[in-house]
């Protein structure tokens, strides 16, 4: 089995309802959030009818964790009805809580239906494969083409981050989500910072996602082209906001996302000392 589905299969667990995540690895690194998001929307599959696909996520990142460790997942059933489901899925490392989440299921319903380009704004076949906007140590980067082409030709920034997985996918739209849901991930929150000149991959400023939403409209297929066009609508008080969608190869939007995270500026070196120094009672 690839690297890729070997992350995204959670085990068993020793009692009902606990389930493990595999690590990622390298030993050492923070773990990679795209790999919570996938592993506890993996874990909350598990325990509902296949009829019944995830509607929506939500995650909090409350802490960081260790690439080279397993990950525990406590899937609570919240609710269960005749058309639809809830569960909470909370993450641990050695008893540390690291995220927390709630995922939606139902079947599907016949209603309108919209939300199609009428047409896309690259042949992702003819750009140069870039990999990631920065750094990804635990993600198996030889199993996934990413190709980013950003636009600025309206005045605002717009990532268009293309990809897609090179190996071998079972037929099962799960699995399609699952990759779909640990790619989108990746520097997500980095068009937050690209409006105003910066990057993660700079290392200029504190950042990292907080929060991380996903509606899943329709089916993906994570072995064609999938476009991951995202925007910055706003940032403030050291936290920006990006509003994304995913969009398959002919132009229907499969998945929209919504992340927060932190793009605080850094301390310079002896500010905080200074700032202590100049508020103590003693001065």
């Amino acid at each position: 089995m690839s690297a890729l589905l070997t992350l995204l299969e959670v085990q068993p667990g020793g009692t009902a309802d606990i389930w493990i995540g595999p690590a990622s690895g390298p030993d050492g690194k923070r773990a990679y959030g795209g790999q919570f998001v996938a592993q506890s929307l993996a874990a909350a599959c598990r325990t509902v009818d296949t009829d019944r696909l995830p509607t929506n996520m939500h995650l909090q990142f409350l802490r960081g964790g260790e690439a080279g460790d397993s990950v525990d997942y406590t899937v609570t059933r919240v609710f269960d009805g005749r058309s639809a489901a809830a569960r909470r899925v909370d993450s641990h490392q050695d008893g540390r809580l690291l995220t927390t989440a709630t995922v939606s299921f139902a079947i599907d319903l016949p209603g309108p239906e919209h939300g199609q380009r009428s047409s896309m704004p690259h042949d992702p076949d003819m750009l140069q494969q870039t990999g990631p906007a920065g750094p990804a140590p635990s993600m198996p980067l030889d199993e996934i083409d990413i190709r980013i082409a950003d636009d600025t030709s309206s005045g605002e920034f717009v990532r268009r981050l293309w990809w897609r997985a090179t190996v071998p996918l079972p037929d099962d739209a799960l699995v399609h989500t699952l990759v779909a849901a640990y790619v989108t991930d990746v520097y997500m929150i980095d068009p937050a910072l690209q409006v105003h000149g910066h990057s993660m991959k700079a290392r200029s400023h504190r950042s990292g996602t907080t929060d991380s939403s996903i509606w899943f409209h329709r089916r993906v297929r994570a072995d064609h082209w999938n476009l991951l066009e995202s925007t910055s609508p706003a940032a403030a008080r050291g936290r920006g906001v990006v509003a994304a969608s995913l969009i398959d190869h002919d132009g229907v939007i499969a998945a929209t996302l919504v992340q927060e995270g932190l793009i605080a500026e850094r301390e310079l070196p002896g500010a905080a000392e200074t700032a202590c120094a100049a508020t103590s009672p003693d001065r």
